[in-house]
């Protein structure tokens, strides 16, 4: 299997995206906002088709576009103009109908769309990988940095807020890296798959942590498990990757919840 390019090319975009994706959802799921990176991952769809319609990198529009479907549901959120789910439902169906209308006006009801709608994790080229890598270390390296306050904010907002933690602005930047998250994982697993990649890694984790930092290791080697696995399954198998690996996923919860049943009795 490894001795083709295309397949070496895939496990090591699959890494990133496998490592990056759970350690993000980590603290949306955390917060109880497992649903903020599909939201954002529908918004992406609208930067997709807008993407087409100028003829422009429809990557590089996607992550603009999630960018600001982020920062404006934490803005909503924020000032509670609305509440939360309200917030995400507001972004996220502008989301799909500017997706809609764009993809129209395009017309590129085509192939490449759908590649990006469920993945096409096989033809990452190694310009694409290299972009990945990039964008992925620095998100990581950010999540390294603000790992302690954004566990602070988890565990008491309004504790971390008091002692002079700055939650507005964690709050954003949780928003921004959950939108490159979706960005970079949508040639790997798809828009509409991407929410699953950063939610059943960690709930899985949690059925078997006994800490915040114990879920968040297992969070991501369960997620870079799911991807190694579901490559590995998919091209034996003869399988769509994207599919295969958030099925993989969710088996991984499965039998957490089984072992952490066993554990318990």
């Amino acid at each position: 299997m490894l001795e083709l390019e295309f397949m070496r090319l895939a496990f090591a975009a699959g890494a990133v995206v496998g490592v990056l994706a759970p350690a993000v959802g980590f603290f949306l799921v955390q917060r109880q906002l497992s649903l903020v990176g599909d939201g954002i991952g529908h918004v992406a769809f609208a930067g997709v088709a807008l993407g087409l319609l100028l003829g422009i990198s429809p990557i590089l529009t996607a992550l603009v576009v999630a960018v600001l479907g982020g920062v404006a549901i934490e803005w909503l959120r924020a000032r509670r103009a609305t509440a939360g789910d309200q917030a995400l439902a507001l972004v996220f169906y502008t989301g799909i109908a500017a997706g809609v209308v764009f993809v129209a006006l395009a017309g590129s009801l085509n192939v490449s769309l759908f590649q990006y709608l469920f993945g096409s994790i096989l033809t990452v080229t190694r310009q694409d990988v290299a972009v990945i890598a990039l964008l992925g270390v620095a998100a990581l390296a950010a999540i390294g940095l603000l790992y302690r306050a954004l566990c602070a904010v988890v565990v008491d907002e309004e504790g971390a807020r008091v002692a002079g933690v700055p939650v507005a602005a964690l709050n954003v930047a949780l928003a921004v890296l959950t939108a490159l998250t979706v960005a970079l994982a949508m040639q790997i697993v798809g828009i509409l798959l991407i929410a699953a990649l950063m939610v059943l890694p960690v709930s899985a984790a949690t059925r078997l942590g006994w800490s915040l930092a114990s879920t968040f290791l297992l969070s991501i080697v369960i997620g870079l498990g799911s991807v190694f696995a579901g490559l590995t399954a998919s091209y034996y198998g003869d399988l769509p990757p994207g599919g295969t690996i958030v099925l993989v996923a969710a088996a991984a919860v499965l039998v957490a919840t089984l072992v952490g049943s066993l554990r318990r009795a």
